[in-house]
């Protein structure tokens, strides 16, 4: 089993959280997101799926000096997302 990690910076315009009831609101902002994707073995072209997806949060958000990361769903992740992106283009 090949595993690779991809890193990328998200930006949400509003506040925004994962599922669809929210426990934890997290603060607009841009956010470091790394994603474990597992190769797909057998086929006749080079293939990934994603496990998983670690949102890491500001430390402003936690306490001062600890580092903390949110391990999600890729699809949660997408989610989050696309309701940003639908609630930003409905506010000018």
């Amino acid at each position: 089993m090949t595993i690779r990690t991809t890193k990328r910076h998200v930006t949400f315009v509003q506040p925004w959280f994962l599922d669809d009831d929210p426990k934890e609101v997290f603060p607009e902002g841009t956010y470091e997101v790394e994603t474990d994707e597992e190769l797909i073995e057998g086929l006749s072209f080079t293939a990934y799926r994603r496990l998983v997806s670690v949102v890491r949060l500001p430390q402003s958000l936690r306490s001062a000096g600890v580092s903390q990361a949110l391990t999600t769903r890729p699809d949660q992740l997408d989610a989050a997302l696309a309701r940003d992106n639908r609630s930003s283009r409905s506010h000018p």
